[in-house]
């Protein structure tokens, strides 16, 4: 298919675009980087900047001085305008495939999103953040760096995130705190009203459920595998 490349548009040394891939007026992609096929980014959009670290070398990637880990855009990414995704410092920063970002979302370096997530306006991600699959994170939140938010999860509106939030729960606030299950998303997904509520009992007394259902498993089989280290529930040993 034809890729749809505005000529204002500027795409740097070492970025690859794969099919049907629009990019719009004013659009930066700086290397390395990678775009996978049905891509779509936005006029204003700046993609593959140093990262923001004092001690990283900021290089001019534009002169094809290429440096640093990369940005990953899995397939059929949506990156609205004026939204800027840093280069990672020690992976790849990455969004995966059918991930939504909305206008003037910031990622910073190293990040992770999961396939089927939703960053929505104003959105700023500090570095090193592990988004989950599936995940909602409403306007204008800001998540501290480091911090991991659980597949399924929605974040509301406005909130500052200064600890991890677990698989399929709500967190909303200044800081944000744990307000129980996710349960219109769970539903939506297919997850069974059981699994629901095994949860919400968990999250009631702040706790991680005892026992996982089947379904749920490799939800929270990622979430142990990125270690969260101020989890907003707390281990089954401290609430047993």
């Amino acid at each position: 298919m034809v890729n749809h490349i505005h000529p204002t548009a500027i795409i740097g040394d070492g970025v690859t675009l794969g099919d049907d891939v629009t990019i719009g007026p004013g659009a930066v992609v700086l290397g390395p980087a990678v775009v996978q096929d049905g891509c779509w980014i936005g006029p204003g959009c700046v993609i593959g900047t140093p990262p923001e670290i004092t001690d990283a070398t900021h290089n001019r990637a534009w002169e094809g001085d290429l440096a640093h880990h990369g940005v990953h855009l899995g397939e059929g990414v949506t990156v609205r305008e004026l939204t800027t995704i840093q280069q990672g410092s020690r992976r790849p920063t990455s969004i995966g495939a059918g991930s939504w970002v909305l206008s003037r979302v910031y990622i910073a370096h190293d990040c992770e999103i999961g396939p089927h997530a939703t960053l929505s306006a104003g959105v700023s991600l500090g570095g090193h953040t592990r988004i989950g699959d599936g995940v909602n994170v409403g306007m204008n939140a800001v998540v501290h760096q480091w911090r991991v938010v659980g597949p399924g999860a929605m974040v509301g509106m406005g909130s500052v995130v200064s600890r991890d939030v677990p698989p399929f729960a709500k967190a909303f606030g200044s800081p944000a705190r744990l307000h129980g299950v996710n349960a219109v998303g769970m539903s939506r997904a297919g997850y069974s009203e059981t699994s629901a509520q095994a949860l919400e009992t968990a999250y009631e007394r702040s706790c991680a459920p005892v026992a996982v259902p089947d379904e749920l498993r490799s939800a929270f089989d990622w979430w142990a595998d990125s270690r969260p280290e101020r989890p907003m529930v707390a281990a089954v040993s401290a609430c047993s």
